[in-house]
């Protein structure tokens, strides 16, 4: 089955600050080029932190009025106030930065961003050089397939390649990424395995199962006792 990478999706052009740059450079590249997050390089172009809309606006949370130490703030509030009162990459970036590798699966990608909270993630290579950026907006392009291409994979990847199943008893219906299948399997126990299969293809928004079956294999036969 076709499975894009983060290679394929991800944006190759990436504004990169250092970690001198300062805090009103940062927040002018943000607006610019209206990204949410650029990554901090080293000399050796690796990725050593990130700076994110998050960070700078930290600066906004905690105004000089509001700014003291109070001693019952716990570390994730001290650690806030440290990047309110940055001026540069050093003191804002998050560190070490999360990262993805270019053949990392969009799905995984997305699981990542998903349970960090994050909008975007660099992409680095085995030695930790930015090679690339990827953010929300490129893992969606995986549901950018045309109706008949994903028609096609599932026919041809899933029900013959992998399944063995003659196309002609199962019908594909696709439109705007939901896909229906109809017709008849030989075994039952088939059904939530092509199910699942045509769920996991890219591009495919939801599976509506008409599916019926030849035989049920989902219990053990009884033989007569001798």
């Amino acid at each position: 089955m076709k499975r894009r990478t983060v290679k394929d999706v991800m944006t190759t052009e990436v504004v990169t600050v250092v970690e001198d740059t300062p805090f009103a450079e940062i927040a002018d590249a943000l607006a610019e080029h209206r990204i949410s997050a650029v990554p901090v390089l080293d000399d050796d172009r690796r990725v050593i932190g990130i700076v994110t809309e998050a960070d700078l606006l930290r600066k906004e949370q905690f105004k000089p009025d509001d700014a003291g130490e109070r001693p019952l703030w716990g570390r994730r509030r001290h650690h806030a106030l440290a990047k309110a009162r940055a001026v540069d990459a050093r003191g804002l970036m998050s560190t070490p930065a999360v990262t993805v590798k270019p053949d990392a699966t969009v799905a995984q990608a997305a699981r990542l961003l998903a349970s960090r909270g994050f909008k975007a993630a660099p992409v680095v290579d085995e030695s930790g050089a930015l090679c690339g950026i990827v953010a929300r907006r490129d893992l969606l392009s995986v549901f950018h397939r045309g109706d008949d291409d994903i028609r096609d994979e599932i026919v041809y990847d899933v029900l013959v390649s992998r399944l063995w199943q003659d196309p002609s008893e199962v019908h594909v219906d696709v439109r705007e990424g939901v896909v229906r299948l109809s017709g008849r399997m030989e075994l039952k126990s088939l059904i939530p395995v092509v199910v699942r299969m045509t769920a996991a293809t890219e591009g495919v928004v939801d599976v509506i199962s008409d599916l019926a079956y030849e035989h049920d294999d989902t219990h053990p036969t009884a033989y007569p006792r001798a």
